[in-house]
């Protein structure tokens, strides 16, 4: 639903021609609502859509024909079910020795690999959900946080590959998986106990590594204060006019700052209380010093950055509905990468692709009058 569609979305945004291999009535994507109805429109910009029956012989035949002329292949289904189809990667390999077959998976290769998985069954399993809820009560991060990466992992296995099989002339199998990208997330906190001897709180109750790194109440609103180095402290005293604190001898370090927090941050609070939000966001950048206001995911519709930086795009979803989302976060060459065409409805612009594979129009009409393809002009 996610991990495949964005590993396709980064290489179709990098420019490669990604085609959606779906079936018939198109992905069950495209039919989510709540938390998954902007999963189809997110993830399959620039792509073009080829709608078939993959389990009739004219349809796998086409796939077959459409492989051929493919560099790379990347499929997201449970464990064993394009093997059932006769596409998994032994089956292919032998006949496209150049291919790159990317199998987006739960889990790489282990005693847990025949798993099914979904993004919250890896967090809680992996430690992430922990590390982001209450001591008692794990909680999913709020995002497919291991979806969207699982997907980024993939792409840059591929474009190793595509490099290695410039020198090599073979495809390669890469293999990118929702657990292993947990693990590799949490692995500031296994590293913190293997070094420390102590089992980290979640974040929701952790012992910061830095003395202020904190929301804040202000006058009329709410505030994300970080001061991180002892240069940026020194800072902070002078500017905000607190020669007490900037002189007292407990505060030096940011080591020592961490340790007198008990008395510190209500002092700190007492400071930033007598600012109005929007006063103290001008302060705090006129000096230098991290800051950030507590927005909704809705809000970054207005966000003056993105909005004057090209970092939204205008997507039309095939349903109807135009709006703002953002793009790939790079710049090549100072530039944002475009889109280049909206999601596709399902079969849009498929006739074009099945012609460019050698199958005359009468052959075309044909694969629909089969109902083997979903033709959509």
């Amino acid at each position: 639903m996610v991990m495949g569609p964005t590993c396709g979305l980064v290489l179709a945004d990098l420019g490669a021609e990604v085609i959606k291999v779906e079936p018939l009535e198109g992905d069950n994507t495209r039919r989510l609502v709540g938390a998954g109805a902007g999963f189809y429109p997110i993830f399959n910009r620039n792509k073009k859509s080829l709608a078939v029956d993959v389990k009739s012989p004219r349809g796998i035949e086409l796939v077959l024909k459409l492989i051929a002329t493919a560099d790379v292949l990347t499929e997201n289904f449970r464990p064993g079910a394009l093997d059932r189809l006769g596409l998994g990667h032994a089956q292919l390999a032998g006949k496209f020795p150049r291919l790159i077959y990317c199998t987006l998976k739960g889990f790489l290769e282990g005693p847990y690999d025949h798993r099914p998985a979904l993004d919250e069954v890896v967090q809680m399993m992996g430690g992430l959900a922990y590390m982001t809820g209450l001591p008692e009560r794990p909680l999913r991060v709020g995002s497919s946080v291991n979806d969207i990466m699982g997907g980024m992992f993939g792409a840059i296995g591929i474009l190793a590959a595509l490099r290695e099989r410039e020198r090599t002339g073979k495809g390669k199998l890469v293999r990118s998986a929702l657990f292993e990208n947990t693990a590799f997330l949490v692995g500031q906190h296994m590293a913190q106990k293997a070094i420390t001897g102590e089992e980290p709180p979640p974040m929701s109750v952790k012992k910061p590594a830095w003395g202020i790194y904190d929301i804040f109440e202000t006058a009329d609103d709410r505030l994300f204060v970080g001061v991180v180095t002892d240069t940026q402290w020194e800072v902070f005293c002078r500017e905000f006019g607190e020669t007490a604190l900037g002189a007292d001898a407990r505060l030096k370090t940011n080591t020592q700052r961490v340790n007198e927090r008990a008395w510190l941050m209500p002092r700190l609070e007492a400071i930033f209380r007598r600012w109005k939000r929007g006063e103290l966001e001008k302060k705090l950048e006129a000096i230098g010093l991290p800051y950030a206001p507590i927005t909704r995911p809705w809000d970054l519709f207005d966000d003056p950055h993105l909005n004057a930086s090209g970092g939204l795009v205008e997507i039309r979803d095939p349903r109807g509905t135009s709006f703002r989302c953002p793009g790939l976060p790079l710049e090549l060459d100072g530039r944002r990468l475009p889109k280049r065409n909206d999601p596709p409805a399902p079969g849009e612009g498929a006739r074009e692709l099945i012609a460019s594979l050698g199958y005359a129009p009468e052959a075309i009409e044909a694969l629909c009058a089969q109902r083997a393809v979903a033709l959509r002009q």
